[in-house]
């Protein structure tokens, strides 16, 4: 994986300890980016640390589990257990305090032990997810007209429009992704889209998604996808 100015070859080359940004509703894939207006001062502490250092910062989601309290006896928010790592790619100062920055996606994680903070943010002991550093070539497997077809009925739907244009020339890796990623879903719908262990699944689990919204919201699904 080449991610800016950096190659992952294999776990190896990812650090044990990763600074976590909880973010909730967040979707961030392996090569994809994800535009960040980072104005906390734990978090403008992050990415000095990070810019300082390797340049990698995990993005993971609150929990979100049913029945389940995200704020334990310390006041500490529970995190869902898989996130994805980013590399900063693009930072800028806005002069009034803020970075506006954009991360690379580089690989799926999952969240081990908690580790002391530092500067008032977390750090977790992380196992990346070593597959996402390779280049599968399942780019075929991907159903890209049923997922053409569901995304043209979510727009018509919602009497929004896409740069067709753009959306034919893309390939499969990227338009999963980026579907994925800008898709309007909740967290739960995003945690599913982050989790899916190949493109195939993504795809699938996207087209299911973006089916039942559509059932739900507008019923007779069969004449909203003719």
């Amino acid at each position: 994986m080449h991610v800016g100015n950096a190659r992952y070859l294999g776990p190896k080359d990812l650090p044990e300890i990763l600074p976590v940004f909880p973010l909730t509703g967040a979707l961030l894939l392996p090569g994809a980016q994800l535009p960040l207006n980072i104005f906390e001062p734990r978090y403008l502490a992050m990415f000095d640390d990070a810019l300082a250092g390797n340049r990698l910062i995990g993005i993971v989601q609150p929990s979100f589990a049913e029945g389940r309290n995200d704020i334990d006896a310390s006041s500490v928010p529970a995190l869902c257990q898989v996130g994805c790592i980013g590399r900063i790619t693009s930072f800028a100062e806005t002069g009034d305090g803020r970075y506006i920055t954009s991360l690379t996606g580089v690989c799926r994680f999952r969240l081990f032990a908690e580790v002391a903070g530092c500067r008032g943010y977390r750090r977790f002991r992380i196992g990346p997810f070593g597959s996402d550093l390779e280049s599968p070539d399942d780019e075929s497997l991907v159903d890209r007209e049923a997922l053409l077809a569901a995304f043209r009925a979510y727009l018509d739907a919602n009497k929004l429009e896409a740069d067709w244009e753009s959306v034919e020339r893309a390939s499969n890796r990227t338009l999963v992704n980026s579907m994925a990623m800008m898709s309007p879903y909740g967290p739960a719908e995003k945690q599913a889209l982050l989790e899916a262990p190949d493109l195939k699944t993504r795809a699938e689990t996207l087209i299911a998604i973006t089916e039942i919204v559509l059932a739900r919201n507008f019923g007779d699904l069969d004449n909203i996808l003719q």
